[in-house]
């Protein structure tokens, strides 16, 4: 008898400790593992690069875009690129052909 009132005892006395370790492993593998962890943040950064990355792409294409409509605008008419888009249009561009943009104060002779 004195045995069994020993173990419901020592039972009591460890029931908080292993609620309390089990709270704090919980948080503990939550912290690394979870849905806002370490791992959970490092993929959000990896993603965030590649997303920033995308960015800049695009920014770039827009770029080229928008130096490419620059040459045919009404106001500043580029005969190169005016020349370059007949022949596309009309079926007349050779794949071969080699196109290369000068700016606006390069001279040609």
């Amino acid at each position: 008898m004195a045995f069994g009132r020993e173990l419901k005892r020592r039972a009591k006395g460890a029931i908080a400790p292993l609620v309390f370790l089990a709270i704090t492993g919980y948080f503990a593998w939550s912290s690394t593992q979870g849905a806002h962890g370490l791992v959970a943040y490092a993929q959000r950064e990896k993603l965030l690069q590649e997303a920033q990355a995308d960015h800049d792409t695009a920014l770039a294409e827009r770029d080229a875009w928008e130096q490419r409509v620059q040459g045919l605008r009404a106001r500043h008419l580029d005969v190169d690129t005016l020349d370059e888009r007949a022949r596309a249009m009309l079926n007349l561009a050779n794949p071969n052909d080699v196109i290369v943009p000068y700016g606006p104060n390069d001279r040609l002779f």
